[in-house]
């Protein structure tokens, strides 16, 4: 067990379906939240959600994970990076660390596994809260092919930086740049993420995706959230298209905001998701 930058957050690890999987755990309230991080080059649930995790974890009891071939959770083989794997052990994550039903916290790609979960474990969600979230079928759109085909390099990092953001003082922040970058060249994790994303990129989306009439029978209560100048996961055919798919869904979009609501729009966004859960 080890303390991370942030004293609220504690790193844990423990066995999950076989698999060692690393995870952050705050707070100590009542009811559960899981959050589910994206899937661009160098992330990890601490990457994604140490700016949240702290408000969060005032009232819930908070766990995020590192999802299989991400963080320092177990690297699998080539051909086991697959959506029942993800999403099977996400499942197994859950079922360790609650006794009941959590709020379950999607981004991006996270929020596809989200979704999928909700469709095969409605008894495993209270209520589902997605951003910039994929899960819905659509083209593969430019940002996302840049980032899914990522070749590690300073300036290749730079560029995917400006991508997620709408600020474009984050690609000139040469500490984050560094960071993602370093966290992207790590031998395990730079070749897991070319396994999982690197060829076949549309196909890999398809598989993300379910189909319009499953997601018109998810009945959980949905907060969709959404950046206006995402250019990596365009809202019209994602967001915009779930709610209205998603039978209890509502949609806040952020102005002047890309594809990182958590941390362009931090307290706005969890003061929506607090809202939300009461």
């Amino acid at each position: 067990m080890t303390a991370t930058d942030n004293k609220e957050m504690i790193e844990k690890s423990m066995k999950v379906n076989g698999i060692g999987t690393n995870y952050l755990e705050a707070g100590s309230g009542k009811e559960t939240m899981i959050l589910i991080h994206g899937s661009g080059p160098g992330v990890s649930a601490y990457a994604n959600w140490r700016l949240v995790i702290p408000r969060l974890s005032e009232s819930l009891h908070v766990f995020a994970p590192d999802v299989v071939g991400f963080g320092k959770t177990d690297k699998v083989g080539k051909e086991e990076y697959t959506l029942d794997k993800w999403v099977d052990h996400l499942i197994g994550f859950i079922e360790e660390v609650s006794d009941g039903p959590v709020y379950l916290v999607g981004n991006s790609f996270g929020g596809a596994m989200a979704l999928h979960i909700a469709h095969r474990r409605p008894d495993l969600v209270n209520k589902l809260i997605l951003m910039g979230t994929v899960g819905v079928e659509h083209k593969l759109s430019y940002g996302l092919d840049r980032v899914w085909g990522y070749d590690p390099g300073i300036e290749n990092m730079r560029e995917l930086i400006q991508l997620f953001s709408h600020d474009e003082g984050a690609a000139k922040n040469e500490e984050l740049v560094r960071l993602r970058y370093e966290a992207s060249t790590e031998t395990e994790s730079e070749e897991a993420f070319r396994a999982m994303f690197y060829d076949n990129r549309q196909k890999r989306l398809d598989e993300l995706a379910l189909p319009d009439e499953t997601l018109k029978n998810i009945e959980t209560e949905t907060l969709l959230f959404h950046g206006l100048e995402d250019q990596v996961i365009p809202f019209e055919e994602t967001s915009y298209k779930l709610m209205q798919l998603l039978p209890h869904a509502e949609l806040h979009l952020f102005n002047e905001c890309g594809h990182w609501t958590q941390i362009e729009k931090t307290n706005p966004f969890i003061d929506h998701i607090l809202a939300f859960i009461e």
